[in-house]
């Protein structure tokens, strides 16, 4: 049976969600490649991968796609790593930079704006370099490790997920993982179940030690921090809020005419046991 092929993302958030595909069991099932957020939707629309973790902005775009249930990238409160930047009052902001490597995080953007702000600015997509960014613009959302490491006392920052919980009192989910569904035929792996297992695995206390202790070093940041961003800041299970707020993202996005309406969110189904 030929490997089925992942396009995955190398942020922080999703470390976890890869251990079994790098360290575990499914390293020998598929075939791994990195990219960005975006770019991760447009693998599956062209049928360069099987499985990716889209943004939930492209789902709205790409078609032929069914979710892999039980995992998602999500925060119920302040995510750290999805800010709105400024040396300005939000009320004094009129054009805004958007680093476009995140469809969910602009669209969310777009949306507090809109709905929670007021409308009326102006946006640009921009290479992410905060320095860049605010040289032309009056805020520029920064996200991923990036928002992460960023000196947050030499700036003005709104934590865009800790935004949408106090306007909606739901959960934000910027990203989970899709399968196309011609993929499906060529494989008799429960997908779920491997998926959700390299989640809880790479989430084990000395696994979880291990991201930490590699990631510090990488983001200049304590242990400590990592280790609670990936505890208190990052959600990984699809719950059934979490599908509420995804919902309520679509409605919103749609109704401001930034994505396509989203009719039904279609999850893949439990494959019976072989016998």
């Amino acid at each position: 049976m030929a490997r089925l092929r992942l396009s995955a993302i190398s942020y922080l958030n999703t470390v976890p969600l890869m251990w079994d595909f790098e360290r575990g069991p499914a390293r020998d099932t598929f075939e791994i490649v990195y990219t960005v957020p975006s770019q991760c939707a447009q693998e599956l629309a062209q049928g360069h991968a099987d499985i990716g973790i889209i943004p939930a902005a492209a789902y709205a775009t790409v078609s032929g796609l069914e979710i892999l249930p039980g995992v998602a990238i999500a925060a119920k409160g302040p995510v750290r790593s999805i800010l709105l930047v400024s040396d300005k009052p939000i009320d004094q902001i009129d054009r805004v930079a958007l680093d476009s490597s995140s469809l969910s995080s602009v669209a969310l953007a777009r949306i507090l704006f809109e709905k929670r702000w007021g409308g009326g600015r102006k946006f640009e997509s921009c290479a992410p370099d905060l320095e860049a960014m605010l040289a032309r613009h009056d805020a520029a959302l920064l996200i991923g490790d990036r928002a992460i490491a960023l000196d947050r006392s030499r700036y003005q920052t709104w934590d865009l997920a800790e935004e949408w919980v106090h306007f909606t009192g739901k959960p934000f989910v910027f990203a989970f993982w899709a399968v196309r569904e011609q993929a499906l035929k060529d494989t008799t792996l429960d997908l779920a179940a491997v998926f959700q297992e390299s989640r809880d695995h790479g989430l084990a206390p000395e696994n979880r030690r291990w991201i930490s202790r590699v990631w510090a070093q990488k983001l200049g940041l304590t242990e400590a921090a990592i280790e609670s961003y990936l505890t208190r800041n990052i959600h990984y299970i699809f719950d059934r809020e979490c599908r509420q707020g995804l919902e309520l993202f679509y409605r919103y996005a749609a109704e401001l005419q930034l994505l396509p309406p989203v009719r039904e969110l279609h999850f893949l189904s439990a494959r019976p046991a072989l016998t």
